[in-house]
């Protein structure tokens, strides 16, 4: 467990979270910025997509409030392409649930999801966000990540065709 801070606490998410993660992921729908997601999911949707993950390889952390007891976000690594050429390149997803957004969460999580990296066997972060979220994009940006992609008009958004932009970073091996 990694203390944040005097009120938050991040750790690896255990199957008892995965009602308040469906909670938080389900919250950003609506505002179509976050996810591609139209209708929300359901815990049983996720638990799959739950046990495949593992503290060591590709984790779920949960951000807590230490004050109110609730989770307040959580970020998970997804392998990328599913094909072993590709296992040191993980695609990071950050959930930020309403009341803890633009309070340095975000960033507490980046700033943990790059150190840990070498670690889980990671040599390459990458970030697929809406162009028209300007604010994951600038999180991004501020650690570093750069445009290395962009896929025109490929979500379709109550009929509003939106942009993917591919954000990468390498991680520095440790030493």
């Amino acid at each position: 467990m990694l203390q944040l801070s005097d009120q938050f606490v991040i750790r690896d998410a255990e199957p008892e979270d995965l009602d308040q993660i469906v909670s938080i992921y389900n919250a950003t729908i609506p505002g179509r910025m976050v996810t591609a997601d139209v209708e929300p999911v359901t815990v049983e949707s996720k638990l799959d997509w739950f046990r495949s993950r593992t503290p060591h390889e590709r984790p779920i952390w949960v951000v807590h409030d230490a004050v109110s007891g609730g989770m307040s976000a959580w970020l998970s690594f997804q392998s990328f392409y599913g094909r072993p050429a590709y296992n040191a390149t993980a695609e990071i997803s950050i959930y930020i649930s309403e009341p803890y957004r633009r309070c340095g969460l975000g960033s507490l999580m980046l700033e943990r999801a790059i150190a840990e990296s070498p670690r889980l066997g990671l040599t390459t972060l990458l970030g697929f966000v809406f162009r028209h979220n300007k604010p994951s994009l600038a999180l991004l940006e501020r650690f570093g990540f750069q445009q290395w992609g962009c896929l025109p008009g490929v979500a379709v958004l109550d009929g509003v065709e939106r942009d993917v932009v591919i954000a990468g970073r390498r991680v520095e091996k440790q030493e």
